[in-house]
């Protein structure tokens, strides 16, 4: 049987949204035609591969045309939303967002220098989201949905200091607080905008 992969950049988090139920969020909005464009655009990459591997499409380039129409005609939230009901959860979530778990404690993390984002560190941003109780360091590990990072910066974006890097969605002050300070580490800003890297940087099949 025909497999493909696809090698895709993980210098940064994807998209922009760290934790269960930010991600959800984050994957409903996408699957609304909204959602950060490089989510999108990798969504658009895997699903053309995929309908092509299934022989649905002809070829990638007619299997991304396929899975945007699909993204614009609401067909594909709907499909979301019948997966959801299929294992028990509540399907109104599609339509609105705010019966997804949300955490007690808010904190905006702020930019300490001028210049533009040169680089995120993923695996800090992943590590502090798993503190948070985003994932898990050992296997009986409480996971709290809620919880998690959303990213205000990303790679060659601007900022100024006391700008945002980054919201933190924390159940006590302390841990939103120590998360702030690994988020604040795991950035790198530089004089001036680094080169934009591809998101996706080969197919294999």
């Amino acid at each position: 049987r025909r497999t493909i992969a696809v090698i895709t950049d993980m210098d940064q988090p994807l998209g922009r949204a760290v934790g269960n139920a930010l991600e959800v969020a984050e994957a409903i909005e996408t699957l609304r035609g909204e959602g950060p464009a490089d989510l999108r655009d990798l969504c658009l990459e895997l699903g053309a591969q995929m309908v092509t591997l299934a022989g649905v499409t002809r070829s990638a380039a007619d299997g991304k045309t396929a899975v945007a129409k699909l993204l614009r005609d609401g067909s594909a939230l709907a499909k979301f939303g019948q997966m959801i009901e299929a294992q028990g959860g509540d399907r109104r979530v599609v339509d609105d967002l705010r019966r997804l778990p949300t955490a007690p404690v808010r904190v905006s993390v702020e930019a300490l220098s001028s210049g533009a984002v040169a680089a995120i560190d993923a695996q800090a941003v992943g590590v502090a989201a798993m503190e948070l109780g985003a994932g898990r360091a050992r296997r009986d590990d409480r996971i709290d949905p809620a919880v998690g990072i959303v990213l205000a910066r990303k790679v060659g974006d601007a900022v100024r200091p006391g700008e945002p890097l980054a919201d933190v969605h924390a159940s006590d002050r302390m841990s939103a607080e120590r998360a702030g300070r690994q988020i604040q580490a795991a950035y790198r800003i530089g004089a001036r905008a680094s080169a934009p890297r591809p998101l996706v940087h080969e197919v294999i099949s």
